[in-house]
């Protein structure tokens, strides 16, 4: 494995990272795949996550288990942006739609389904 390129922003960023299983079904986690490929996303899920004043969001899976890894200017309030993105357009037919495969409430919102991770060490510079 090569690893992945991360881009570079100017000034100070902070990270979230968080986590979510799926349901433990292997068609189901196919399917799930799939709609969060360029192919075939939502487009106004992604301009959402830009519109709240997120710099940029990656999401790794192993198994049943996600990990999504949020990078967002210095002064960003969480509950502030996910406050807002579940106003936007289509957030809440996405919630709906993707909580078949994460095993949730149909109503519920992103921040109420992604457990908020702690971070235990860091390789200081």
């Amino acid at each position: 494995m090569d690893g992945y390129v991360q881009k570079q922003f100017e000034g100070k960023t902070k990270r979230y990272v968080q986590i979510l299983e799926l349901r433990n079904d292997p068609d189901m986690i196919k399917e799930y795949r799939k709609w969060h490929s360029e192919e075939f996303h939502w487009k106004e899920i992604r301009d959402g996550i830009k519109a709240v004043g997120i710099l940029e969001m990656e999401i790794y899976i192993l198994g049943t288990r996600l990990v999504m890894i949020v990078d967002a200017p210095e002064d960003f309030d969480w509950q502030t942006a996910m406050d807002k993105l579940a106003t936007l357009p289509r957030q809440a037919e996405w919630e709906a739609f993707v909580a078949a495969f994460q095993g949730c409430a149909a109503d519920a919102k992103s921040d109420e389904k992604w457990q908020m991770m702690e971070r235990m060490f860091h390789l200081y510079e």
